[in-house]
């Protein structure tokens, strides 16, 4: 057996480069790629040319290698965090476990010495029992290539697309406790695990350790596709209407479900050379083409080749493209063969199993070995053709920022965190937080609405709901919030006079409840008179200096009619306001529905529930009031008091108000300026208005929605809308979606995973940045956001029964659980 130590390539890692033992130079760079559907033909293009413009700054003698790493790696749960609600701990249980492929992308530039022998799959380091270096360093040739590659890197940074990281020495040769990148490589180690050193055999094929290793290689012309580009269609994700863009080598990359690494060569060398070489080929061609049909197709496809080159000025490389792939589970070994296959039969390529100069190409593909790699195992092309075979694409990341919500990637449903309300004010990617959800009945709505109100609202958030269809109901009782509902045994109260602790009756609360008694008293179109509001206002603060000197009365509107009638009676009496300018007679006879004893005696006179200034969460149903003349102005009027009080004198703590399905009960002349007041003033109160529609003629065919809520709403939220697809121009239209928008909206639920329950949830936020994400949850989740009735009454049934929702949630969940599990 030969020593390790006599064929290693690798002298030496210093000063952030790796040296070989031929004087090979190797700048190594993590990068950070686009997410996986994310991007537009557009994106696609300029990401490509981006590629192209960089590695054209490589100097001669130069590899550039991509190397993808997708390993199976699986969802480890936080269970460290005791400040973890109920909901929040059952989600961390139910995505335990949960596999995915981790990527990562790295980039080798690799400058070799001039005069550097030539490697082949017959002359390679592996075969060698001993490599001594043919070339010192040169200090100006380090600076010229490290100059180069700054270029290269600030290139494809520029593009927004990408960020480039440079690896430092302990990245490239690891320390005691975390394996380097080119120890990850030997030992296939992912991106968690600890060093370890395995048995390396590449006889009779190659074994790393316990893992059987194969590669596929696109090394031949003839086994590539006819034609390549930027991109290509998804059919899975594709509609009649629209096409779906991926990655033209994306089967390769994430979508190829196994341990895999991709690995991208470009070689470029004298390019007068390459041509003189070709042209040599050519006449040789040509002088047997007599004799074969085959020799005179490869002189006539040598000849374009050259022509190209010559007339467009393209730079001519060699390729190679390879996929290193092996499996932790040996009785999955065989299906790998079909898996690449398959993947990369959707770029019409035929994949070859390399075993003959397999170890060769392994071996090439060591950090800071690439200049070893065996030429005869690559392919003249150019580089505009050569970088379309480059994956652009990596997994769904979560964002930086502590707050956000908890969403599934959509390829596995790997829970990301996703923040669509403040980092993207920072980035400037939005410029409110203001957000307009459409979705149709079915497609998810109402679950993706509770999960984020529930996100919210456990990281301190106040939120006020008005909801027609008790959507919220077991959400509100969970987290113990105030909810309003209207029913003949249990009337909706309110009380505007109270002030809970903290609270003080200011010109914003005085006006508020002015402005409420007058609407009381008067019809919609019947004005009131400047005299009647100062009588108005002269009531009240007499009341008020009646409660300072009278503490033992509850503030309510009772005492405060008790009050009129008694104390104002004698202030009117004495004649300091004249009838004419106030008939106290007519006021006190058209609120008398509202005194003690009257049909609406319980609607101001609440005596529990009374501090919404400080409760974070609390819904107004109004299902059962949204047609009341009387009862439904009352209480919008009551609800927008609370928004702006909240408003202006929280300091520094969200808002959330979220209008869902009312917003046309509401979108009364009224009430409309409200609306429209709300989306345009909120956000400077550290507010997020949030309004909910389920369909699209409500959309096209309501004013305040068009002018005054999209317009303000730079937060798109749209789930399912399949059913509108044949009409889905004129929303395009209305809501200034792009086509890749487009597409990605289309697209929604069209590859759910038939194993999985979720729906899929596009946001877009402002107008370059749109995503799709899985709105997946655990079953206690599901149970306290079902709007199914059946379920909502087994989980009150249960909640009767344990003593609160939470432990009857928790039994039902255990029981379901039970149910499904063999």
């Amino acid at each position: 057996m030969i020593e390790a130590t006599k064929i290693f390539p690798i002298y030496k890692v210093e000063h952030d480069c790796i040296l070989s033992m031929a004087g090979d130079i190797t700048i190594v760079y993590r990068a950070s790629l686009p997410e996986i559907f994310t991007l537009s033909e557009r994106d696609y293009e300029i990401f490509h040319q981006a590629w192209v413009r960089a590695i054209k700054l490589l100097p001669q003698h130069s590899v550039f290698h991509k190397q993808d790493w997708f390993i199976a790696s699986k969802h480890k749960a936080d269970y460290h965090n005791n400040s973890q609600s109920f909901l929040s701990r059952s989600s961390e249980q139910f995505f335990n476990e949960r596999p995915y492929l981790d990527h990562e992308c790295f980039i080798f530039l690799t400058k070799k010495p001039s005069g550097r022998k030539v490697s082949t799959s017959a002359y390679s380091n592996i075969l060698r029992k001993s490599i001594v270096p043919t070339q010192t360093i040169d200090p100006l040739l380090f600076q010229e290539f490290s100059d180069a590659a700054g270029q290269f890197e600030r290139i494809l940074s520029d593009t927004g697309l990408c960020v480039l990281e440079r690896l430092n020495d302990d990245d490239l040769a690891g320390t005691a406790n975390k394996a380097g990148i080119i120890e990850r490589y030997c030992f296939l180690l992912g991106r968690e695990q600890m060093p370890m050193i395995r048995d390396i055999h590449v006889q009779d094929g190659i074994t790393v350790g316990d893992k059987k290793v194969e590669l596929y290689a696109l090394s031949d012309a003839d086994d590539l596709p006819a034609l390549c580009g930027s991109r290509i269609n998804y059919d899975r994700y594709s509609t009649d209407r629209t096409k779906f863009s991926i990655g033209f080598a994306s089967p390769l990359g994430a979508l190829l479900n196994c341990n895999h690494i991709l690995n991208q060569y470009v070689f470029i060398d004298d390019a007068q050379q390459t041509i003189k070489r070709l042209e040599a080929k050519k006449l040789r061609l040509q002088s047997l083409s007599a004799y074969s049909r085959e020799n005179s197709i490869n002189r006539d496809a040598t000849n374009d080749y050259l022509n190209e080159a010559l007339a467009s000025g393209k730079l001519p490389v060699k390729a190679h493209f390879n996929v290193l792939v092996w499996s932790d589970d040996p009785s999955k070994t065989a299906d790998l063969k079909n898996l690449v296959g398959s993947a990369m039969a959707q770029m019409d390529a035929v994949a070859k199993q390399e075993t003959d100069g397999q170890a060769q190409i392994w071996y090439a593909g060591l950090p800071g070995n690439e200049a070893d790699f065996p030429m005869n195992d690559t392919f003249d092309t150019f580089l505009e053709q050569s970088t379309c075979f480059f994956n652009l694409e990596s997994n769904y990341k979560s964002s930086l920022s502590p707050f956000g919500i908890r969403l599934g990637d959509r390829l596995t449903g790997n829970p990301v965190h996703v923040d669509i309300s403040d980092l993207p004010m920072e980035l400037s990617w939005i410029g409110n937080r203001s957000k307009f959800l459409c979705g149709p009945s079915g497609s998810g709505k109402s679950f993706f609405t509770n999960h984020m109100m529930r996100s919210y609202y456990e990281q301190g958030s106040h939120v006020v709901i008005m909801d027609i269809g008790h959507s919220y109901r077991g959400l509100c009782d969970l987290v113990n919030g105030y909810y309003f509902t209207y029913s003949e045994d249990d009337p909706i109260k309110f009380n505007p006079f109270y002030l809970s602790d903290g609270d003080v009756m200011d010109t914003e609360k005085r006006e508020s409840i002015k402005t409420l008694l007058l609407a009381l008293w008067k019809k919609d179109d019947e004005p009131y008179t400047r005299s009647e509001y100062v009588a108005v206002s002269n009531a009240l603060t007499l009341y008020l200096s009646h409660l300072d000197r009278n503490p033992d009365i509850f503030p309510c509107f009772n005492s405060f009619y008790d009050f009129l009638m008694s104390e104002y009676m004698q202030v009117l009496e004495n004649g300091k306001v004249k009838e004419k300018d106030f008939d106290i007679g007519n006021f006190l006879y058209v609120l008398n529905p509202y005194y003690k004893g009257g049909e609406f005696d319980y609607l101001l006179n609440a005596t529990e529930n009374l501090d919404m200034l400080h409760e974070r969460f609390i819904v107004f149903e109004l299902d059962n009031l949204k047609d009341h003349p009387i009862l439904f102005p009352v209480v919008t009027m009551i609800i927008m008091e609370l928004v702006i009080s909240k408003m202006r004198k929280l300091k520094g703590i969200r808002k959330v108000m979220l209008i869902e399905e009312c917003w046309k009960a509401i979108a009364k002349p009224g009430t409309a300026e409200y609306v429209r007041y709300l989306f345009k003033t909120m956000r400077k109160f550290f507010g997020e208005p949030i309004v909910v529609t389920q369909e699209v003629d409500d959309i096209i065919g309501s004013p305040i929605v068009k002018n005054a809520i999209i317009n303000n709403s730079d937060c798109k939220i749209l789930l399912d809308q399949s059913k509108y697809q044949n009409k889905f121009d004129q929303i395009q239209e209305l809501l200034g979606l792009t086509d890749k928008e487009k597409a990605q909206i289309l697209s929604l639920n069209k590859a759910n995973d038939p194993t999985k329950k979720y729906k899929e949830v596009f946001i877009s936020l402002g107008s370059e940045h749109s995503k799709v994400y899985r709105t997946e949850v655990s079953v206690e989740e599901y149970l306290t956001y079902t709007t199914e009735e059946r379920e909502k009454n087994q989980v009150q049934e249960y909640a009767r029964k344990y003593g609160s929702i939470q432990k009857g949630i928790a039994v039902l969940a255990k029981e379901i659980r039970a149910i499904k599990s063999p």
